[in-house]
């Protein structure tokens, strides 16, 4: 990017109002490069699908999973932790994390409700009678798609208040998949399917756009920097 360029898409993020006096201080301190990686991925992020994981246990599938979900322009994952921690492993994540809004919950029930509550369907991975193939999900409104441990998948509790259950159709012997390849199969069918029958919805909002990108702004300065602003402007995220 020229410095004519550069000076071309600063203007632009001006004119749209994600760059403003107020947060001048922030952006000057990055390069637009930088700014312009951040743009192209914020305008691909979604609300319209989010994840919901109970009991994974294991730091490799946590990371995973959150990994995945980032790689395909979810900006929330809910979590509902098991016997284990959540404590993804930060080599398998590889920051991805960073870019998430994570929401930690305290048991499955309160979860699956909220996440109803704010206009969700909650569908869950489920291996028992009468659930369907995943390429025939109704993707007609907000969707959170739910997978359970690695051992004993989702908990009855959990299927009972879902609305739905689904399925990767197999036709090997082995009928289930790790909860991090299933994630990822299910992730690329639903956000291509959801992205072409949703059209704009699909999107974040710019009001959610807006705040997401300061506060990416924010994490992309070095963590001497941040402190240094922080210091200076009197706030954080």
């Amino acid at each position: 990017m020229n410095e004519q360029e550069a000076k071309t898409f600063i203007e632009q993020l001006q004119h749209e109002g994600l760059l403003t006096e107020e947060n001048r201080p922030i952006w000057e301190m990055i390069v637009p490069e930088r700014l312009k990686r951040m743009y192209d991925v914020l305008n691909q992020r979604t609300r319209y699908i989010t994840v919901l994981t109970e009991a994974v246990d294991d730091p490799h599938n946590q990371a995973a999973v959150l990994r995945t979900a980032e790689a395909f322009g979810l900006q929330d994952v809910y979590v509902v932790t098991g016997q284990a921690p959540f404590q993804p492993n930060p080599f398998v994540t590889r920051h991805a994390d960073k870019w998430l809004t994570l929401h930690q919950k305290r048991d499955i029930a309160t979860a699956i409700k909220e996440l109803q509550a704010n206009g969700y369907q909650v569908l869950a991975s489920y291996l028992g009678e009468g659930t369907v193939p995943l390429h025939d999900i109704d993707l007609s409104r907000p969707t959170a798609l739910l997978f359970g441990n690695e051992h004993r998948g989702v908990s009855e509790e959990a299927v009972h208040l879902s609305d739905g259950t689904f399925i990767i159709p197999m036709y090997g012997f082995v009928q289930s998949f790790n909860i991090s390849v299933a994630a990822a199969l299910t992730l690329y069918d639903v956000t291509e399917r959801a992205r072409k029958q949703a059209g704009e919805t699909y999107y974040l909002t710019f009001a959610e756009k807006k705040e997401l990108y300061e506060k990416w702004m924010w994490q992309t300065l070095q963590p001497r920097i941040r402190k240094m602003m922080e210091e200076r402007l009197g706030r954080s995220y």
